[in-house]
């Protein structure tokens, strides 16, 4: 099994999540980036894969989906409703999404994942290289998934323990522990494919995941002022696309 590095994870104060308000305010706002409906449909743009952290579903990426739309964008949604399932089994099912995907929009797909769906997305890039040409993953701690906030460590761990009980659609201690994911770890510190432009975002006022964790070495890398939620719907994350979108 892959050895991810590991640390106590400095985690910047949990209440700095609740600027996610805020932040979606400032997005509806924002002129330039138009977000709301007035937006005329462009040319068709790249197509992209929307997939959503930890604990979160599709709907937690809605925003973002429907600007992605309003600029002319195929948008692919991962299909979860909770992304708290086997990371391995995840990454399976949307490999054959992904490769449907591309095939129908006859181009390689850009790959957008919040936290835990950074790691599936990072993941995705590995394995379908002529089905991916762009990576961005968002508040992703792939150096170390697990250097995360206290109170979403107790989740983990909860989730966990129902997942060894036979709870469906949950991960198990298995997952961590033994070889069921062995193949998805490695993907998390495999180099990426060339052709594929990746970014990994990052705060240091995230509340969820120490900010060391996202610095992926063989990413750029880009900070934010931003909350861990927030990074969905925060202005600046919305330049970055529109740069590596239009790029």
């Amino acid at each position: 099994m892959a050895r991810i590095e590991r640390w106590e994870a400095p985690v910047a104060p949990v209440w700095g999540e609740l600027r996610y308000g805020s932040e979606l305010a400032r997005l509806l706002a924002d002129q330039a980036l138009s977000v709301l409906p007035r937006l005329r449909r462009r040319t068709l743009g790249p197509p992209v894969l929307l997939i959503p952290g930890f604990m979160a579903g599709d709907s937690s990426l809605a925003v973002m989906r429907a600007w992605l739309r309003r600029r002319g964008h195929p948008v692919s949604m991962s299909g979860l409703r909770l992304n708290a399932g086997c990371a391995e089994e995840i990454v399976s099912r949307l490999q054959q999404q992904l490769r449907g995907f591309a095939e129908r929009s006859e181009e390689p797909v850009v790959l957008v994942g919040q936290s835990r769906g950074g790691a599936l997305a990072r993941s995705l890039a590995v394995r379908e290289p002529e089905s991916v040409c762009g990576l961005v993953m968002l508040g992703s701690p792939v150096r170390d998934p697990l250097a995360v906030s206290r109170q979403v460590m107790a989740t983990v761990k909860l989730m966990a323990r129902l997942g060894d009980i036979g709870v469906p659609r949950l991960f198990s201690s298995d997952c961590a522990e033994g070889e069921c994911c062995e193949s998805f770890w490695g993907d998390l510190e495999a180099p990426l494919p060339r052709g594929v432009e990746a970014v990994s975002v990052f705060s240091r006022s995230d509340g969820i995941v120490d900010w060391h964790a996202c610095l992926d070495p063989h990413c750029r890398q880009v900070e934010v002022r931003s909350s861990h939620c927030g990074m969905s719907v925060h202005p600046s994350v919305y330049r970055l696309l529109t740069e590596i979108l239009d790029g």
